[in-house]
This record gives C-alpha cells, structure tokens and sequence, in this order.
C-alpha cells in the first residue's frame, strides 16, 4: 500500500505544469474566457514563456468590475501541483496587485486546468488552497501608480477604467506593499515625447517613472535616468530611491531604459517595453 501511495505521488508530480499568464492593458482586445486570443499582444505563436496563456478583460471597466476574469484565470492554471509565471502591462499591473492584496488570501479550489467557453475551470477533487501558486511577476510599464494622462483628461473620461488610472485613485485602491510574498520585476520605458509636459521624470508616453518603477506614496513623483541631474534617479532592485522615496514591498526594478529605446505601445507585436519583459519570460519562465 506504501508503494501504491508513493506512486500516486510520482504520477501527481509528473502532471505538475507552469504556465505564463500574460495580462492585458487598457483597450483590451482579446475574448474574455480565451486564453488562447493574444491579439491584445501580438502574433499568438511570438515565444512568451511557457504555456503562455492570454488573460482577456476588457480594458474598458474598472479593475474590480473586470477582476473576476483574472481571477478565474489564476484558479484554472495556478492551483494544485501547478504553478504560474505572470506577465502583466500597463493596467494590467493594477489588476495583478489588486487580485494578490484583496483576494490572495483567500480560499481557492483546485481546478483541473480545463476550462470551459467562459474561462472557468471545474473542481479537480483535491479541494482547496489559500490563494495561487505564483513565482514570480514581470511589469512592463506599470500603472499601478496611475498617469497624469487620466488626471489631466488626455484620455476617454467616459472609461470607468480611467477614472482607476488617476494617480490617487490608482494608489489607494488597494495596499501595494501586500503582494503576498510575490515579487514584481518592474520594466520602465523612457521613449516618451508626447506628452513630456504632463508626465513627470521620464515616461514611455503613457506611464511616467514614479509607476512603472513601483515607486511607493500616496502621490507621483519626479523620477529619471541617471544621467539627469535635475531629477531623482529610478535605482534599480529594490533600493530607495533618490531622495529617500521608497519602492513599494517587494517591488523590483529589472529594467531601466537608460537609452530612451522602448515606448509604452506593443504595435501589435509584443513592442515598446513589453518586449523586455517577453524577453526576460523566454530566458526564465520555464
């Protein structure tokens, strides 16, 4: 009986998958439930990490209207024996901080990683967990600390989304130091022209330093490359900042464009600063 047990075991492992959960932005444009629908990113068959899976909402509603989706997305591939890798771009990074603060800690079933039409997995039998198999987290162009673009009205007021996009919104909707033990590796694009007048520091044309380098506070800052003396330097890793800002709990900065190369946009073809992240998924989501 031993040796049977020991063998479930084994079989249990050998079924043991990662998957790389990419979610998506503001505007949307893949089918909700459809992990298989890249279009929000790029060509579907561009590497990503493994077992990519697309997480679709809509971009359009508010982060908790929306979040049910990323939710289902974590239950069906980040439970049981499975793990997940999770990408995420601009609003993105504020739907995977909202789901680790508010729900991480919640009891989930263990779903067999089947999902139907809508997205939604069954229960696998193994019962529950508290919140998801995680190993990491990869943010490019991070709004979790919003854009002066939405307080400034530079985009659709009319989008409950952007109404979550204004910085004090944004920074007080949920604790950001609370990522359950989860490391974010933020990456920061600095190829931002556009709108240089409303966003501070250096900006990738919709997100400015102060989000997308997971900079703590209840407001935005001023943040540069370190070549700029009239601004306090975005350091890498989790060190303060210049000037004494804090980074946010487990907040990592992986890259920061120093040559002013990537912008916010993925041009349909996992671009601009997301196609940092991609690459840092295909060298390590295994």
């Amino acid at each position: 009986m031993g040796a049977a047990a020991a063998g479930l075991g084994l079989a249990a492992l050998a079924h043991a998958t990662n998957y790389t959960l990419w979610v998506n932005g503001r505007t949307g444009g893949g089918q909700l439930g459809n992990y298989a629908d890249f279009t929000y990113w790029g060509p579907a068959g561009t590497a990503a990490g493994v077992n990519k899976k697309a997480v679709n909402w809509d971009g359009y509603n508010s982060i908790s209207n929306q979040n049910y989706l990323v939710r289902n997305a974590l239950d069906c591939y980040c439970t049981g024996s499975n793990w997940c890798y999770i990408g995420a771009h601009s609003a993105g990074n504020l739907q995977v901080g909202y789901t680790l603060a508010m729900y991480g800690g919640s009891s989930r079933t263990i779903t067999n990683a089947s999902p139907n039409s809508s997205g939604v997995c069954g229960a696998s039998g193994a019962g529950t967990q508290t919140g998801w198999n995680i190993k990491w987290v990869d943010i490019a162009g991070g709004a979790a600390g919003g854009s002066e673009l939405a307080d400034a009205g530079s985009w659709a007021l009319s989008e409950p989304l952007v109404s979550d996009l204004k910085t004090s919104t944004s920074r007080a909707m949920y604790d950001h130091n609370q990522t359950r033990g989860k490391i974010f590796y933020m990456f920061a694009g600095a190829k931002g022209t556009l709108y240089s007048g409303i966003l501070p520091g250096q900006d990738d044309e919709a997100i400015a330093y102060h989000s997308s380098g997971g900079v703590s506070g209840s407001s935005g800052g001023s943040y540069c490359n370190a070549s700029d003396w009239f601004c306090n330097d975005l350091t890498m890793g989790t060190a303060a900042n210049e000037g004494g800002r804090a980074k946010w709990t487990n907040h990592n900065v992986q890259f920061r464009d120093n040559n002013e190369a990537y912008n916010h946009y993925t041009n349909g073809g996992w671009g601009g600063i997301v196609s940092r992240a991609v690459a840092d998924m295909v060298a390590n989501a295994q």
